[in-house]
């Protein structure tokens, strides 16, 4: 999207993949603590053992990842906001902010008495951090500016970022509602979890749609939509999905599918202008 204004950086591109890794790896050492230590993750958890849960790590060590893991992610961190806002002290204030935000809900949605992730919020975090400042964050660093067409991609990789949580929970329905972690689909029921699931892929299909109608200028730009054919017949899937256990395999494609989406949504708008 960076192209489209004609502002490219290596530097600001490979920090922020690593600031992004590293928030992730927090988040996911931070679950397997968090989901440990409450019994969340127990015998009757579907999905792949956890560290905690399996004896792989104790707490304590788990804990010291995490901290290790924080380091160098604000390294990485400070390093990017250093070569993207030099000479811009009011947007480095402002994305540090961003950043110790980002590092607080990667850590807060199971850890703590009051982890945001057992009160049905995780969906709105992972929009608002893998979709609006994942997207419109890492654009800023390279433009100084958004426009309001720059929300659609915005919109379209959070949703598609929601709907792989939402497969996670739906997976997770026994567990997380006999351990008392109260995830949105917990609350809506299976039923209605899987409506919400469906819009989550059309309104994201909608929004990358949208965004190519106003911005695309060659049809190549267009092969991005490609992703949404997994994703269509991922949804026929799901619609008929009655044991939750059979919703771990669709993880992995709407993972896969919303990756995909991005290396051929670059490609079009990068390798081959």
């Amino acid at each position: 999207m960076a192209s489209i204004y004609g502002q490219l950086d290596n530097y600001i591109f490979i920090l922020a993949l690593l600031s992004t890794l590293g928030l992730q790896i927090i988040s996911n050492l931070a679950n397997d603590y968090g989901d440990g230590i409450k019994g969340t993750d127990n015998e009757e958890r579907i999905g792949p053992k956890r560290a905690l849960q399996s004896g792989s790590l104790s707490a304590a060590e788990l804990k010291t990842g995490i901290l290790i893991s924080v380091i160098i992610t604000l390294i990485f961190i400070g390093l990017l906001l250093y070569v993207a806002f030099n000479g811009y002290p009011e947007y480095f204030l402002l994305f540090s902010v961003l950043a110790a935000l980002a590092v607080w809900a990667a850590i807060r949605y199971t850890v703590g008495d009051s982890a945001y992730g057992y009160k049905g919020l995780g969906d709105l975090f992972v929009f608002c951090f893998f979709g609006l400042l994942s997207v419109l964050g890492s654009l800023f660093l390279f433009t100084k500016e958004l426009g309001w067409v720059d929300l659609l991609p915005a919109v379209a990789i959070g949703t598609l970022s929601t709907a792989v949580l939402n497969l996670n929970n739906l997976r997770d329905y026994s567990s997380d509602s006999g351990a008392g972690k109260n995830t949105l689909v917990v609350k809506l029921g299976i039923g209605k979890a899987k409506v919400y699931h469906f819009m989550l892929l059309l309104v994201s299909l909608v929004c990358i749609l949208c965004f190519l109608l106003v911005s695309a200028v060659a049809w190549y730009q267009y092969l991005c939509l490609i992703s949404y054919l997994p994703l269509a017949i991922h949804a026929i899937k799901v619609s008929g999905i009655k044991e939750p256990r059979d919703f771990d395999p669709e993880l992995k494609k709407v993972a896969l599918s919303t990756f995909f989406l991005a290396l051929l949504f670059y490609l079009g708008f990068n390798i081959f202008l």
